[in-house]
């Protein structure tokens, strides 16, 4: 898990080194998507220091190598989320899903984020914690390409 403070601000470490500790490289491709006045500005900032470059919206039409999707539990259903936030990855892509923590507005059980995953065709691999958000790492089943029957 990553250490934050209270305030967000990671413990000693620049944000690009948190940004890497979550797996956000050097020229990679993020999109952002359900991005509100509520996401976590140091988190956002940690991601564009590791790539060295802005987080694209969810209106592009590019590939990403990364989508970091913000969800509240009144945002609608998870899995449509899912879905959504799939169609634009790379075949290796993955998938952050930051959520609201325990006693916050928003918080969504883990439980649901699981079974969204899931039902999305989704494989939660890590969880981090940063600030007042939840961080669920999701990855696409490999790709069964150049195998033959």
């Amino acid at each position: 898990m990553v250490a934050a403070t209270e305030s967000g601000s990671p413990d000693e470490e620049s944000a690009a080194e948190v940004g890497r500790k979550l797996g956000f490289t050097l020229g990679m491709v993020v999109q952002e998507r359900a991005w509100d006045e509520d996401t976590d500005d140091n988190l956002r900032i940690a991601v564009e220091d590791a790539i060295d470059a802005e987080m694209l919206d969810e209106d592009s039409d590019d590939v990403a190598d990364v989508v970091v999707l913000w969800w509240r539990d009144d945002d609608g259903d998870l899995v449509d989320g899912l879905i959504n936030a799939i169609t634009p990855l790379a075949d290796d892509g993955f998938v952050w899903v930051f959520t609201p923590k325990t006693g916050q507005d928003g918080y969504v059980d883990p439980a649901d984020i699981s079974e969204a995953a899931s039902t999305a065709g989704l494989t939660q691999t890590s969880v981090v914690n940063f600030g007042t958000w939840s961080g669920s790492r999701l990855v696409q089943p490999k790709s069964r390409t150049g195998k033959r029957a």
